[in-house]
């Protein structure tokens, strides 16, 4: 299957963290086209649209840090440790866990990279004016798909920080902007989405250049922020945008024997597939040197067992980090099959590793790095793994709707008991009651490791409760979640930079 795959163009360079770039001089060159001039056909305003897919892939190591997204949410909630060499090995993700970050010490990359992903997505509504022989159509596709893309880039930070600058048109000298507060970040971001979702001009799936957004992706992506700021106005249509998915028949659960494969590179875009982020290690060239290039993905490095021998399906160099806890190996019931594609015992088949900082013996299978996963690649090995990232899949699909329909009162062409029973009848389990605790419960197991746990405690309310001291029974966390911890401090960088726009939040 076609992927789409992030091309870091050089006419795009000067776009990575300033502005799309200003003709400074009232001058004609006879042998460059600036770049204003550049955007004047359908072919290369896509390339614009395209390079605000690049920064999707530099999470997992961009701009001199590794934040993994899902996994630097993951080591805030109570299914993953950060693991590593020690406490002083990536200190943020150590920091984070015991919610005891500090200005210097967060995830201060996911800040330049979404506000480059930002940066990029409203190049194209600035230079689209400028291309000549575009359809309407093609038009208002890429105008919505880069509107979505903003506003994927904006939530990553609007529920790290809360309190940030938005914009839709790129800012000039001095590049200034005032920060706004989390609420009205919110209002800017469901708006823009909604006028996105509601042109209809996105298709609901793709067969080609899989990886871009769809129409269901950018409803998955409301749905989201809908659920997470608790906007009780807008929880109707979020429901009405899911059962548009669930009753459109483009997309559904794989079976039993497509759910062992959901991780392998068999499993990618699979009929569950809503969005990934896509990565490839035949030919492919990211390095240390050029890691913003196109290519693998270094998460399963990240991820990986160290020294692993006698694994049937596990290798590579692994560094040991985001070991999980005993209490997210206990939660499946028994005879639940997303057991054995999320939990990896190398105890269970006499494989031995080296053992590093908070190992448990568990490990998220659903990252490690396969045998020969990084096959093909040019450049350095444990950058180059082509596991896909999976961000959206469509039991989340399912159990959205089921959520919006039992706990928040929603009208629903279906039922939340009928929804929430086709997850489990996929898993090999029988039926419980829709209800608040159940539906987050069967959301914990089934999406566990993929980015959602904290923020589904954090909206629930259940956080102060669950990511305490006393929850952990491996006893590395010594501090609770509490309000005052939602935002994480804005990294000290950006704070100096701003020139007094932006105050600290209060950690």
């Amino acid at each position: 299957m076609k992927k789409i795959y992030y091309i870091f163009a050089a006419v795009l360079l000067s776009m990575l963290l300033s502005s799309c770039g200003e003709k400074w001089l009232a001058v004609q060159s006879h042998d460059k086209i600036y770049i204003d001039e550049y955007y004047n056909s359908e072919a290369r305003i896509y390339e614009a649209l395209i390079a605000a897919y690049d920064p999707l892939q530099w999470f997992d190591w961009g701009l001199d840090m590794y934040n993994p997204i899902p996994l630097i949410y993951e080591v805030m909630a109570d299914d993953i440790y950060p693991g590593g060499a020690n406490e002083s090995d990536n200190r943020h993700f150590h920091l984070m866990f015991n919610y005891a970050a500090d200005p210097t010490n967060v995830p201060t990359s996911v800040w330049g990279i979404c506000y480059s992903g930002v940066n990029r997505a409203n190049c194209v509504a600035k230079y689209m004016p400028g291309v000549k022989n575009i359809s309407s159509e093609r038009k208002a596709e890429f105008l919505a798909e880069a509107a979505v893309l903003r506003t994927w880039y904006y939530t990553q930070m609007w529920k790290l920080w809360g309190n940030i600058p938005y914009y839709e048109v790129n800012l000039e000298d001095p590049y200034l902007c005032d920060q706004s507060p989390a609420d009205e970040v919110y209002a800017s971001m469901v708006a823009s989405l909604e006028a996105a979702i509601d042109s209809k001009a996105l298709p609901m799936k793709r067969t080609a250049d899989v990886g871009r957004v769809t129409y269901a992706a950018a409803a998955m992506l409301y749905a989201e922020i809908v659920m997470y700021q608790n906007d009780k106005d807008r929880m109707q249509k979020a429901l009405d945008y899911m059962e548009e998915i669930i009753t459109g028949g483009q997309y559904g659960l794989v079976d039993a024997a497509g759910l062992a494969q959901m991780w392998e590179p068999a499993g990618e875009w699979s009929k569950e597939s809503i969005f990934e982020i896509n990565y490839f290690s035949d030919g492919a060239y990211r390095s240390w040197s050029a890691p913003l290039v196109a290519g693998g993905s270094i998460i399963p490095t990240l991820c990986g067992i160290p020294k692993i021998s006698g694994s049937s399906k596990f290798g590579g160099e692994g560094w040991g980090f985001f070991p999980m806890t005993q209490a997210a190996a206990d939660a499946f019931e028994e005879g639940d099959l997303r057991k054995a594609v999320t939990v990896y015992r190398p105890a269970d088949e006499g494989a031995t590793y080296d053992a590093r900082y908070q190992d448990t013996g568990n490990f998220l299978a659903k990252t490690l790095p396969r045998l020969d996963g990084n096959s093909g690649q040019i450049a350095d090995a444990v950058m180059n793994y082509n596991n896909n990232v999976r961000l959206y899949r469509f039991a989340e699909t399912l159990l959205n709707a089921a959520e919006l329909i039992a706990v928040h009162g929603c009208s629903g062409k279906g039922t939340a008991q009928g929804y929430l029973d086709q997850v489990r009848s996929r898993a090999g389990l029988g039926s419980v009651s829709a209800n608040l605790d159940n539906i987050l419960q069967e959301r914990h197991v089934e999406l566990m490791g993929e980015g959602k746990r904290y923020w589904d405690l954090v909206r629930s309310g259940l956080a102060s409760r669950v990511l305490t001291p006393a929850a952990d029974k491996g006893a590395y966390r010594t501090a609770s979640w509490s309000e005052s911890k939602k935002w994480l401090p804005i990294p000290q960088s950006e704070i100096d930079a701003a020139q007094g726009t932006l105050t600290q939040n209060n950690y």
